[in-house]
């Protein structure tokens, strides 16, 4: 049941990006990969929240990601907590 309290929103590369089901309420996204992990807040502009182990060029990349998938992001929560 795992899949069901994180569920992937998309991947890009070795990177997935994804929500946990029982966290705040303010819309985030959360991005897994083997060198590290990171959070985003959604609203109300891109913002990092928190990262450990990427490097300043992955989280510019990933926050780009999420830039331009942020519409994407925000119909995928809405969906997954009925917002």
């Amino acid at each position: 049941m795992l899949f069901l309290m994180s569920p992937t929103v998309f991947r890009v590369g070795k990177y997935r990006f994804y929500f946990f089901s029982r966290e705040e309420e303010r819309i985030h996204v959360h991005i897994v990969s083997s060198d590290g992990e990171a959070k985003f807040w959604i609203e109300p502009i891109v913002s990092l929240v928190a990262y450990t182990g990427f490097s300043g060029r992955q989280l510019t990349r990933l926050k780009k990601q999420v830039e331009e998938r942020r519409n994407e992001i925000v119909k995928a929560w809405k969906k997954h907590f009925r917002a």
